[in-house]
């Protein structure tokens, strides 16, 4: 994993040293960011040792490769420890002045602090609501630990151990080592070579879902059958038109598949190589496409997630996704209605072999609510 270490200026700065060093003993990739206050508290030199790469402070420094946008685009998970009172307010507040917070801005990686400072100051209002907006956008904030501080007096405020924060920051990607192949949009097939065969699907649910199972540590690749919306970074794409395309693309093994695309379920028997000229009727022979899900879940062992799209809700939607659930063979369907296309919210029954469960919410609490209950099944 790609992690890029935060470390802001606080005396439990010195510590970042073993945090590095376990970090990769772990056999993550370590990219050092300190703040110019942290090196008042520990060496550049100690942190390229450490970490085996130079350390660049500088916002101005090779300007050209837009060096403050591609830190936070390749990092995989950004830990910042310890991170100050100074430094919660400012990520509270979306202040980007330094290297640091202008990269933890350009990201989307998962991002988790480990807050050190004094008593009065960790309990001050001012930081407590700084706190709560941070974790209100889903950034994992440890708390931190009771004890001996820089003066005389102890109390809660102390820095965690090295080896607390590894555990508590890599604790939270309960899909860390795990293969997620995600399918998105929807099939085109073609009636001549303008012309198509498509559907409403916009790819947004399928794109949630490799953003939370990419922030749960999995390895993901995204299948986009021609989505237009913007793709995740940290997350492989193959792009994709035809429902043969996707079949393809499929090909390959991994822990978890979910189905998310809507894919066409007839294609034109002979598409026709010249665009076809208005003036006289025409008349399509369809045919029907594979099952693509079923083909796959037959021939890999993995856990599966499809789709049920349909015009019912409530109770005749838990029913046709049920019977879908075992038509396919697939270990969960989530079922929801055509009123969702094209929306940035949804209503879902998830079905599982041992009943259904009903959700409300935007796309990605959904994304992130779904993968909670397969995550069980991978173990």
């Amino acid at each position: 994993m790609r992690i890029l270490l935060g470390i802001t200026g606080g005396i439990a700065a010195y510590k970042a040293a073993n945090l590095i060093r376990l970090l990769k003993e772990a056999g993550h990739d370590v990219t050092v960011l300190p703040t110019k206050n942290a090196l008042n508290f520990i060496g550049e030199t100690t942190l390229e040792a450490l970490s085996g790469k130079n350390i660049d402070l500088d916002m101005y420094h090779d300007v050209a490769d837009v060096r403050h946008v591609e830190l936070g685009q390749q990092a995989d998970l950004i830990l910042v420890a310890p991170a100050t009172a100074s430094f919660l307010a400012r990520l509270a507040g979306g202040v980007a002045d330094d290297l640091l917070l202008n990269a933890i801005l350009a990201s989307r990686a998962p991002i988790v602090v480990a807050p050190a400072m004094h008593t009065e100051m960790w309990q001050n209002s001012a930081t407590q609501d700084n706190v709560s907006t941070l974790q209100a956008r889903g950034i994992r904030v440890m708390e931190p630990a009771v004890g001996r501080l820089t003066g005389s007096d102890s109390g809660p405020g102390r820095m965690p151990e090295p080896e607390e924060i590894v555990e508590f920051a890599l604790s939270g990607l309960p899909l860390q080592g795990k293969r997620v192949l995600i399918t998105a949009g929807g099939t085109r097939e073609p009636i001549d070579t303008v012309r198509f065969i498509g559907n409403a699907s916009t790819g947004r649910m399928g794109i949630e879902l490799a953003k939370a199972a990419r922030d749960l540590g999995a390895t993901v690749t995204l299948i986009a059958a021609n989505v237009e919306t913007a793709i995740p970074a940290g997350v492989e794409t193959i792009r994709v038109s035809s429902v043969d395309e996707l079949e393809l693309a499929m090909d390959r093994d991994c822990d978890l598949i979910v189905m998310a695309a809507a894919v066409s379920d007839f294609k034109v028997a002979k598409p026709s190589t010249e665009k076809l000229k208005r003036g006289h009727a025409l008349t399509l022979e369809l045919t029907p496409t594979k099952d693509l899900i079923a083909g796959y879940v037959a021939n890999h062992k993995v856990v599966s997630v499809a789709f049920a799209l349909s015009d019912s809700n409530g109770e005749k939607l838990v029913e046709i996704a049920t019977q879908k659930l075992w038509d396919k063979g697939v270990d969960f369907i989530v079922g929801n209605s055509v009123i969702a296309l094209g929306s940035d919210s949804n209503a879902i029954e998830f079905i599982s072999r041992d009943g259904s469960e009903s959700a409300t919410g935007s796309k990605a609490e959904l994304s992130r609510w779904i993968l909670e209950r397969v995550i069980p099944k991978l173990s």
